[in-house]
Parts: C-alpha cells; structure tokens; sequence
C-alpha cells in the first residue's frame, strides 16, 4: 500500500508530472531519498538471496530466511506503531536510515574481515533490518499527508506509485550487475551508502511537528495509546474497509501472480524462459504505466469511486483469465491471452493500492497514522503467506480456471459488499476528538 502522490497531465502531446509538486522541495527530498533506500533495500533483498542459494545451494534455507520476516513484525508491529505517533517524525526516519546504513555497513566490514557470512549472520541482518524498516514506516506514515495539501494527495500517490516501482524494477537489474561484478560486499557497502543519502536527503524536509508524545511515557501511557487506536479501527467504517478490501486483494491477487501464473505457464503451457520473462516484464511495467496514463483521469474520480471501480475491474479481468483454455494449441493463443489479461489486472491494481492510500491519508488523523498504518499492513501482509499456502494448494489439486474464478468470485463479493459506502464517500476527513469517531453512514 503506498501513500504518496503524482498530478499527471496531458501537456505538448505526452503525460507530464504537475510541475507544482515536483518544484516543491519537501516533496521531491522525499521521493528522491524513499527511491534510493528502496533501490538499496531491494539490491540487498536480491543479492542475497542469490548469496544464500550460491552458499548452501538450498530453497529451503533461502526460505526460511523469507519467512522469519513475519517474526520481528507480529513482535514489534504493536510498539512500532505507538513509536510512530509519540516522537518527532522527522527524526524518526533520519535516525532509522542512519542506523540501517550503520548496520549494513556493520556487516559490511564483517564480511571483509571473514571473507564471508554465514547463514546465523544472514538471518541476524533480516531480523535487524526488517525491525528498523517495521519502526521507519510507521514514523513515514504522516510524512506524506503533512507535507502536500488534501487536494494533492491522490496525486501525490500517483506519482509515488509510479517512482517506487520503476524502483521495484530496476533494483534487481542493478544488484544482478554489481553482485555479479564486484560480490557481496560491494552490495552491503553500496547499500549502506544508499540508506545514508536518503537520510541525509531527509534532513532537510520540512516536516510538521503533529507527533502526541505523552507527559510521561511508560506501561500504562502505551497501553491507552494502543487501544485508542485499535478503538477507531473498530469505531470507524471507513478505516475497516480500507484494511479488509486491501487484504482481501493481497488475500487473492498476490497468490495469482507469485503461484498460479507461475503454475500455469511453466508447468500446464510449458513456456520458455523467454516467454516466462516477458511474462513478468509485462506485468512489471503495467505498475509503471498505470500512473503514467491514468492520472489525468483518476484526479476526476472520487476515491472512494475510483477505489470502488478498481476492484470491481480486479474481479472482472480475473474472472475473464479464469475462461482462458490454458491447454489450447497452439499455446501461443492462452499466453497471449495471459500477457494482455495480468496487464489490466496489474494496472488495475495499481489504480487500487493508490486508491487505497489516499482513502488512508484521507480518513486517519495525523496524530494516528503511525498506530492505524502499522496493524494495517500486519493484517495485510499476514494475509499474503496465508492466501498462497491455501491457493498454492489449490493449484495442485484443481483445475486453475476453477482456482482463478475462486479468486476473482472473492474480490467481487468483498467489493459489492462496500460498494454503498464506497460510491457515497465524499470529502470525509476525521480530526478531534479521535476518542468517539464515529461511522458516517
């Protein structure tokens, strides 16, 4: 789920970002500084799991490593999430990029030193990073709504969406090259570099000081503030919809693109490497193209709409993919059929997560984002694991077009279940007092 925005127009034949927000500095320090750590987190992410693999040769091992991430967020999301509403943001995040560009850098200077590093320090560097990236977000989740105006923020998500996944796509590439060139330690110290410039970038974005830290912080100051939050999670419609219309696409979608395609391709369509490359270069580049194309459009549409008919365009197109005869011959006709359906389905859900994030910034007060955001992407990011062991084990025992029409049957009842409350909201913002928020409808 992202939370920033990009106004784009139509201007001398070709989409254009609106110059008011690129001249702003606040904005630009913060896309630039968010687009480098991203470049150097997902560089590591993937040059270590090639390092793992060329180490013990074992999926199992690099799998294990993946799915210990869940530990330090189901430990430290409720803490983190406090953290991000009691202390001076901005801090926060120039803090936290130093200390993962310390940590990095650590590792960086153990590896000169043995020459290597072992599976017990792999597994100690993802447990520290993805602490400090659990606390990082939940301080970042204010950033946004405090330094753009209301009526900016839809496109504000716009063009964050679109910047953080060219980064998405180009991470990759670029710790493949340098992996490949110079090793493992040229990737720790180039993205330790990576996480000191975004924190450098930071410090000179002016971000307001709406942190609530408590007189006195101890036990029963963090227990009140927990609950108060949770309390207008369960007080609010609006903020439920965001997080279950929001899991539910991760609940569906997610094990779609990371089993399911993978599944039908490789194994039922027995593709090349090649086709299972453009394959992903395809939906890769709808995350980009989405915003690049519809943000002179989506602006026009209320977000509670545009959230509304991005889902219900999800459930459309993957009950179409679902009538795809994926062992037709020639198999040329399903995988054409395949690229052209997960392009919609990715632009679609791109034009969801921007919606979602601008409903986000919208509904939840400032003082509370920090609380709101981090039980949100753990109910979330829970749901992930969860949708592709029961999907994963569907596909082996069903035919996909059933398992495919499963998914997409979920995502349209979920949305015509919210599809009154969605289409009706407006303007609605919640401030003080946040204790007794209550449902507008």
């Amino acid at each position: 789920l992202s939370t920033i925005n990009a106004n784009c127009q139509l201007l001398n034949g070709g989409n254009l970002m609106n110059a008011k927000l690129i001249r702003q500095k606040d904005f630009a320090l913060l896309i630039c500084g968010k687009l480098v750590s991203l470049l150097g987190s997902n560089m590591l992410q993937f040059a270590l799991s090639l390092y793992v693999l060329d180490l013990t040769g074992s999926a199992t091992v690099f799998a294990s490593i993946l799915s210990i991430l869940i530990i330090p967020r189901l430990i430290f999301s409720p803490f983190a999430g406090v953290f991000g509403d009691w202390f001076d943001r901005k801090k926060s995040v120039v803090m936290l990029d130093m200390l993962n560009a310390f940590v990095i850098g650590s590792f960086a200077l153990i590896f000169t030193v043995k020459g290597n590093l072992s599976i017990a320090m792999i597994y100690a560097l993802v447990i520290l990073l993805e602490t400090t990236e659990i606390f990082f977000h939940s301080a970042m989740a204010a950033v946004l709504p405090s330094i753009v105006s209301k009526e900016e923020l839809l496109d504000a998500n716009s063009l964050n969406s679109m910047v953080m996944n060219i980064g998405n796509l180009l991470a990759p590439a670029i710790g493949a090259l340098i992996y490949g060139i110079f090793g493992m330690k040229a990737i720790l110290i180039f993205t330790s570099i990576c996480f000191l410039l975004s924190s450098i970038s930071k410090m000179f974005i002016n971000i307001p000081k709406n942190h609530n830290k408590p007189e006195e912080i101890d036990l029963k100051s963090f227990k009140y503030d927990l609950i108060e939050g949770t309390k207008l999670i369960k007080d609010n419609k609006f903020i439920r919809i965001i997080i279950a219309s929001g899991g539910i696409l991760n609940f569906c979608v997610s094990p779609l693109a990371s089993i399911g395609l993978l599944y039908i391709i490789k194994e039922i369509m027995k593709a090349s490497d090649f086709q299972f490359g453009l394959f992903q270069m395809i939906l890769s580049s709808s995350f980009i193209i989405a915003p690049l194309i519809g943000g002179k459009h989506i602006g026009k549409i209320k977000v509670g709409r545009l959230l509304y008919l991005s889902f219900i365009s999800v459930a459309a197109i993957v009950l179409a993919m679902a009538l795809i005869p994926f062992n037709f011959k020639p198999s040329i006709v399903p995988y054409i059929l395949i690229l052209l359906t997960s392009f919609l389905i990715g632009m679609s859900t791109t034009f969801a997560n921007i919606a979602l994030g601008t409903f986000f910034d919208q509904i939840v007060p400032l003082e509370l984002m920090g609380r709101i955001s981090t039980i949100m992407n753990l109910s979330m990011t829970i749901l992930i694991p969860i949708g592709q062991m029961i999907f994963g084990y569907l596909y082996d025992i069903i035919i996909p077009n059933y398992v495919i029409a499963l998914a997409g049957a979920i995502v349209l009842i979920t949305t015509l279940k919210y599809r009154k409350p969605l289409i009706e909201y407006g303007d609605v913002t919640y401030t003080k007092p946040m204790g007794d928020v209550q449902d507008e409808i």
